[in-house]
């Protein structure tokens, strides 16, 4: 198929990138390298761009007859949202409608949207199942959340198709080490103790130690980023084999806490990792796993990376090859 990936140069949307390419899709990128890298795209034609650029957007989608979007091209970071609002509903929400509309305009058949279990907020039931109640506590999840109630409604008035793709916490790189998470500043866990670990960062802040879980501290459903990407792979085929619209949860249906995957951390680098224990953050749920089964029953979706050691030694290995490639002479 003829594939159009927003956001295609950045963390998750290059590994999706990578996996089309193998297996034999004609892609597109489409990404402003604001937050992507152009080396992190191993196939097909990169156009430099923003997603909110209605005029690039259909001529993207008419030179190139495309048949379908995954959209990737958002920002994610929690705090920056909370701070500065306008900048995500701009960016996440309003500049989604452009691109929805783009793709109406040019007959897109199918939409895979790349959204978050942030719209769920503090789930009141764990493990959370798509059908929990929807109440985002930030304007990141408030800005994913009506971005699925736009697409939703959109393809139930035509006949465009989509499948939106709740993420839990998304970790690792490719195994083989060509693409990783290069994303400065980066704020989720495994990557941070990662950067720990060769010493990018003095240590890692622990925030919260006296949650209602075994250690202490919270527990999150982490889910290896090869294994995500290919979720979007068979959704893919999912909807061109003639599947109804439908969202579903990414995770593996259990979790570890923060300290689990410390430990994991430090056993991979033969080396503990220096911890400061620091209070709650406001907001932050006790636990956050998702019910994975409609996935697996739905698309098929089997996983194979599904081992937090696994998971870290990937995260682990990007990271010496960054501080590796840091320290040589330009």
């Amino acid at each position: 198929m003829n594939i159009l990936v927003t956001g295609g140069a950045g963390y998750i949307g290059s590994h999706v990138v990578r996996q089309l390419g193998e297996a034999g899709h004609r892609v597109v990128v489409l990404d402003n390298l604001s937050k992507g890298f152009r080396q992190a795209v191993l196939y097909g034609e990169l156009v430099e761009g923003d997603t909110g650029d209605a005029a690039l957007v259909s001529r993207v989608l008419a030179d190139h007859d495309i048949e379908a979007v995954m959209h990737f091209a958002a920002f994610t970071i929690v705090p920056e949202s909370v701070s500065d609002p306008l900048k995500y509903y701009g960016n996440n929400t309003c500049n989604t409608r452009s691109l929805l509309e783009c793709c109406q305009r040019h007959g897109v058949r199918h939409f895979i949207f790349s959204s978050t279990a942030a719209v769920y907020g503090i789930p009141q039931t764990i493990p959370v199942t798509e059908d929990a109640p929807l109440a985002p506590i930030n304007p990141y999840g408030g800005s994913k959340l009506m971005s699925e109630a736009m697409l939703r409604d959109l393809c139930a008035a035509g006949d465009m198709t989509h499948v939106a793709l709740r993420y839990f916490n998304v970790a690792g790189s490719d195994p083989e080490g060509r693409i990783g998470q290069s994303t400065p500043e980066a704020t989720l866990l495994i990557k941070v103790a990662c950067e720990a670990a060769v010493g990018k960062r003095p240590g890692v802040s622990v925030f919260g130690t006296d949650y209602p879980t075994a250690d202490g501290t919270g527990i999150r459903d982490y889910i290896h980023v090869e294994d995500l990407a290919d979720a979007h792979l068979k959704a893919l085929d999912y909807l061109h084999r003639g599947g109804e619209s439908v969202t579903l949860n990414c995770g593996y249906g259990h979790g570890f806490s923060v300290r689990e995957v410390l430990d994991a951390v430090a056993r991979a680098n033969d080396a503990p990792i220096d911890a400061r224990e620091e209070p709650r953050r406001a907001g932050d749920p006790p636990a956050l796993v998702a019910d994975a089964s409609r996935i697996r029953e739905r698309l098929g979706w089997t996983p194979r990376f599904d081992d937090l050691d696994v998971i870290v030694r990937t995260s682990l290995a990007w990271e010496r090859k960054l501080a590796a490639a840091s320290r040589e002479p330009n």
